[in-house]
């Protein structure tokens, strides 16, 4: 591209959408990387990180439409990345405390 007799590199970009839920709000932000972006760069580029403290890359496990991916793996065009919170009980033992109390 050639601006005022500049020429300036510009690069393709594509759409994706970083997605991260609390129990009581839900955020799906919209977001243009590079074609080559990753996810952990995506996740960074959306502003995710500074919204919401509490997310810990290093810990927390991320996917592409449910399907857990590394933070390396690269992006398709509209792909929407998922940040998933870690369970508060696991689901078997919560199932059964439930059945429990309810045979009571």
């Amino acid at each position: 591209m050639v601006d005022n007799g500049v020429v300036v590199a510009t690069q393709a970009l594509m759409p994706v959408e970083v997605a991260y839920a609390l129990p009581d709000q839900q955020v799906i932000l919209p977001v243009l990387v590079p074609v080559d972006a990753t996810v952990e760069s995506a996740i960074r580029a959306s502003g995710v990180l500074d919204r919401f403290a509490d997310i810990d890359l290093s810990r927390q496990k991320v996917g592409i439409f449910s399907r857990l991916v590394t933070l390396n793996q690269r992006l398709q065009p509209r792909d929407r990345i998922e940040i998933y919170r870690p369970l508060q009980a696991d689901p078997k033992t919560a199932r059964r405390e439930r059945a429990a109390q309810k045979s009571e």
